[in-house]
Order: structure tokens, then sequence, then C-alpha cells
């Protein structure tokens, strides 16, 4: 159970939900034993010859203080029915139906306040679960993505967490009830009949035995029915945000073949699973009936031998009334223990994200960085991503109020080293100092403060114009955020919206046009207004008009203003302060945009590839 150490851990903080959780189980079995444990002693007083008196009740004499009970109640039975003449039996009747009828009734009324306490705990388990699995996503870093389907990601936040919930929490009453239901009753059957008892401690760990063995290989199939559902919801993915293409290369059988493939895996492993658990409960139903016919076997030869040890016929039925009520739990046990199986390789998918190391150190009680003051260095840095080298030992100096552009062939490494000074990572080897200081010596909250990202891709939300304008700023004034539109040319095609900064934008934006979509993103870095901007080239995609209004705004952010600047359009960058010429993750080349073209290097060979002078 080690496993699901997490969800123990959730429940510390209900530890009065679980007391009152075991004794509302425990009382509503003990009423539902006395309800019906108790009919056979008292229908046994009806139908017998009241001048006999009560009748003995082997088995019941080695345990004082119960045999003293029964006899209390024999007697007060008796009392009645000899008082009230030939409507004495009858009177009884009534009132063993009415003793009846409370001892069920209280059994309800502690089951549903069982239920009542169990519920907001369980529910309380997978929110936090789900919490954490979301606040773990949030805090990895950007590399850890790379390696993950999108699509098995969410299979884990959704459908490892329905698994979870259903199997494992949702059968948490069981692991509690039934194990104690089970215990309480086997206590009664010792209390009745040690020695049929015996019997049943050989028989009943073997039936458990044999339930565990079939159900051993859910955990197998339950992982491998996460991981086809993960690659199901990839190809959905991939499927919804490239549909444009799919069409226009008629790729759709391709698509459509990928995702059968996958989505038929998926039933045929499900199909295994669902005919392992639901021989659960007949299984163990059968097993719990051949054990009980072997008590009636070995119980009746006693009984009709006379060699019963404190147990006569009565008792003997009673015993087998009893003992009907453990098949119900057990049969609820070993269906727990299946969804059990199946549960432990959903927690064993989710605890892959939660025990994820995050590379990237947020130290909360860093150093703060008020303002930016005097430049950002570079100095012998290095960047491995596992075994491989994406920059070797650069050294560079981004001074306060200048332009700094990253220019070089694509896998260079210019969005590598863009992304190490807002730490999307960590250095592998060297320092990245900000105004001095190591940037892992201020808190990484301190640090993203100071800097603004426009990326190539415009990343926007399902959300208002005003809203996506505004992420992360929530105190900002509807002055605040129209100025900023103002700014990144995108207050006019807004005001002609019809609910104007009101109007949701759709699914990453898709209602806007890609120039509406970038613009919107640098009114975003407008309104935050930090003295350092990481700009990925925000003009590369658009058409002419698009691209010259967002150049434009581009330009009005920029003014007095440090400004990393990812170049793939060599001309947006003539009049960078220096530009620096990646290859294979070094610093190949570095200066002015003439002092570059002097030198006949890489630069000049760009230059000349595109036609810029």
């Amino acid at each position: 159970m080690k496993k699901y150490s997490r969800l123990f851990k959730y429940l510390r903080f209900y530890k009065k939900n679980i007391f009152l959780y075991f004794l509302f189980t425990v009382l509503s079995i003990v009423f539902s034993l006395v309800s019906l444990g108790t009919l056979p002693f008292f229908l046994d007083l009806i139908f017998v010859d009241p001048s006999s008196g009560p009748p003995t009740r082997k088995g019941t004499e080695s345990v004082k203080g119960a045999a003293n009970l029964i006899k209390y109640f024999d007697d007060k039975i008796l009392d009645i029915i000899k008082s009230n003449g030939a409507e004495g039996p009858l009177i009884a009747l009534a009132i063993i139906c009415v003793v009846i009828i409370v001892m069920v009734l209280l059994k309800n009324v502690f089951l549903y306040l069982s239920y009542y306490v169990l519920a907001p705990m369980k529910n309380s388990v997978m929110t936090r679960l789900r919490g954490d699995l979301y606040n773990k996503l949030l805090d990895l870093p950007i590399g850890y993505f790379t390696d993950q389907r999108k699509g098995d990601v969410m299979s884990r936040m959704t459908n490892d967490i329905g698994e979870l919930e259903n199997s494992v929490v949702g059968t948490m009453e069981g692991f509690i009830k039934d194990p104690l239901n089970i215990i309480i009753i086997l206590a009664t059957l010792i209390f009745l009949s040690p020695q049929l008892s015996f019997f049943l401690f050989i028989f009943l760990p073997l039936t458990g035995l044999i339930i565990g063995r079939i159900s051993r290989s859910l955990k197998k199939q339950s992982n491998v029915a996460a991981v086809k559902l993960g690659e199901a919801l990839s190809v959905l993915d991939e499927t919804l945000g490239g549909l444009r293409v799919i069409k226009a290369f008629n790729a759709e059988s391709l698509l459509r073949n990928r995702f059968f493939t996958t989505n038929e895996e998926l039933l045929h492993v499900r199909n295994k699973m669902q005919y392992r658990r639901d021989l659960a409960s007949p299984l163990s139903e059968f097993l719990g009936v051949l054990v009980l016919c072997g008590i009636l076997w070995f119980g009746g030869r006693l009984v009709l031998g006379g060699t019963s040890a404190g147990l006569d016929a009565k008792g003997f039925i009673m015993y087998i009334g009893v003992f009907t009520q453990i098949i119900s739990p057990a049969k609820a046990l070993s269906t727990s223990f299946y969804n059990i199986q199946r549960g432990s390789a959903a927690i064993a998918r989710i605890e892959e994200i939660l025990q994820a190391p995050v590379k990237v150190d947020a130290n909360e009680n860093g150093l703060q960085l008020p303002e930016f003051t005097d430049c950002i260095e570079f100095r012998n840095v290095s960047f491995h991503y596992e075994e491989k080298v994406i920059l070797k030992n650069i050294n560079l100096k981004i001074y306060k109020g200048k332009t700094v552009a990253l220019v070089g062939s694509s896998g260079a490494g210019k969005s590598t080293l863009a992304d190490l000074i807002p730490r999307f990572h960590d250095v592998t080897e060297g320092e990245l100092l900000i105004d001095g200081k190591n940037i892992k010596e201020y808190s990484l909250h301190a640090v993203r403060t100071q800097m603004g990202i426009v990326t190539q891709e415009p990343i926007l939300f399902n959300d208002t114009i005003a809203n996506n304008i505004a992420l992360g700023m929530e105190k900002a004034t509807t002055e605040q955020v129209k100025n900023a539109a103002v700014i990144a040319n995108a207050h006019n095609y807004i005001t002609t919206k019809e609910e104007g900064y009101q109007t949701n934008i759709g699914d990453r934006g898709s209602k806007l046009s890609g120039g509406e979509r970038q613009r919107l993103t640098i009114a975003r870095a407008v309104l935050k207004n930090p003295p350092i901007l990481i700009l990925d080239e925000a003009t590369s995609s658009l058409d002419t008009e698009s691209e010259r209004l967002v150049q434009d705004a581009i330009n009005k952010m920029m003014q007095n203003r440090t400004s990393v600047v990812i170049a793939h359009r060599l001309s947006t960058i003539r009049h960078a302060d220096q530009i620096v010429v990646l290859d294979k993750g070094s610093v190949a080349e570095s200066g002015t945009h003439d002092e570059l073209l002097m030198r006949g290097g890489i630069y000049e060979k760009l230059v000349n590839m595109q036609e810029v002078r």
C-alpha cells in the first residue's frame, strides 16, 4: 500500500471524519446483526410451550454477560406471553417486529451517517490530488514537456484521476466498512461455535488467495489502457490543431486510421480488464457458497451426530444465518481488491508527474529585484539537454537600454539562449548574472517580473480581449488596458467588435486574425511595462499590412527598454545595438549590422540570402 501513501497523507486532515466513520459503521453493523441474529432466539420463545420455560441456550454459557443478556430478553418475552393469555404470543410477536424495525432503522441511520462523513472526505482527497497535479504541471520546466505527449499528460490529469477516483477512493468505504463487517461477523461466529469457525479460517484465506492471483494482471492491463488513451488523445489534439493542413493534404484517412487503430487497441485492453473485474463478484459469491456448503456438511454432521460442542440445531441454524451475512461484504471486498489493482496503475502514472524533479528552483526567499540597473551577463554559459549539447561557452553582456539581436540558422540555439534569461531552463555550466548577481540568487518571481515576452506564435486564452491583455496584471484598470492596446495598434480593431474589450476571442484566439492576435500579445507586454523585453520574431508569419502594424507597435514598445530579439528577418534588426550570430550553439560573430557586413562572415551570407542591405 506504499504507492497510496499520498492519499493517506491527504486523509490525515480528516481524522475526525475517519473516527466518526468507524464509529457509525460499527454501530450500523452491530444493529444489523442484532436485528437479524436475535430473530431465532425470539421466535423460539413464541413457538414453544410457554409452560416449559425458556429453552437452554448452548454456546452462551462461556460468555456470562451475553448469556445473562439473552436470558433477560427470554424472561421478558416469556412474561409477556404468560401474562396475556391467548393473545400473549401475538403481542410478543408484535414487540419482536417493533424491535426489528427499530434495529433496522438505527442500522440505516448510522449507515447514512457513515456515508455523510465519508463523502466530503473522498471528494476532498480527489480535489487535493487534482490541485497538486496541476500545481506540479505549472512548476515543471518547459523542457519536461518536450518529451511528453500533450495527450498523455491530459490523460493522466483526466482519465487516470478518474480511474483513481472510481477504483480506489470510490471503494474507500469498502476497505473500511467491509473488513469491519467481516471481522464483527467472524467474532460473532466464533462466539456461537469456535469449532465451526476453525473450519472457516482454513477455507476463507484460500478463497482470498484465488481472487488475488486472478486480479494481479489488472494493474498491467490498466497501465496499457491508460497509455493507449493518452495516444488517442494526442491524435485528437493534433487533429484539432492541424485540421486545415489535414484537409488541405487529404490526410483524413491517415489520421482516421491512426486514431481508429489506437481506439481498437484500447477497446481490446478495456474488454479484458472488464472481464476480469466482472469476475470478482460472481467468483467470490461462488466460493462463499462453497464454504457455506462445507459448513452445512461439517456442522450438520456434528449436530446430527450429537458431537457438537455447545451447539444445538437451532443454534446451528442461527450460525448459518449469521454466516450468510458475510457473503455480501466478502463480495464487495473482492471487487474493491480488483479495483485497487486497476487504481495502482493510475496512481503510478500520476506519481510519475508528481515526483518529476523541478530543475528550476523558484527560490521564493531569494533576493528581490526592484529595478534592473546594469546588465545581463552570460559568463562561460553552457547548456545541455540530457546528453545533447545545445549551447557551448557563451560569453555575452546585454546592457540596460540596448537592443541585442540573436541570429543564426535553425537549431543554432537562439531560442534556448533567450529562454535562459527568464529561467525557463537553468544553465548547465557557467553563470547567468543580472546586475552582477547570479540569477539563481534572486527569487524566480522577482526575475520574471522584470521581463515581458512576445513569442512568434501568439499565445492567447479562451477569454475576453481585456482579460488577455491584463494577463497576470489583475489590478490593471480599464484605462490602462486601453492605453496598452493603443500603443500596440490594437485599439482600433478592438472597438469595431460588437462587445469591444469584452469580446471573447475563442480557443487560442481563433476568432481573430494573425495580426490581431499578435498585437494583443504586444499589448499584454506593454501593459506589464517590463524593463527587459524578449521578442521571438513576432512578425515572421504575418502579411505585409499586419507586419507593418505589428512592427510599428514593437518599435514603440522597445523604446527605452532592454531588448533581446530573436531575428529571422534580418531587415527588422538592422539598427540593433549588437547582433550576435550563433552557430551550432556557440557565438560565431558579434557586432553591429555594418561591422558584421564588413567582416564577410556568416552574417553577410545570411544577409545576401535575404537580400537585405
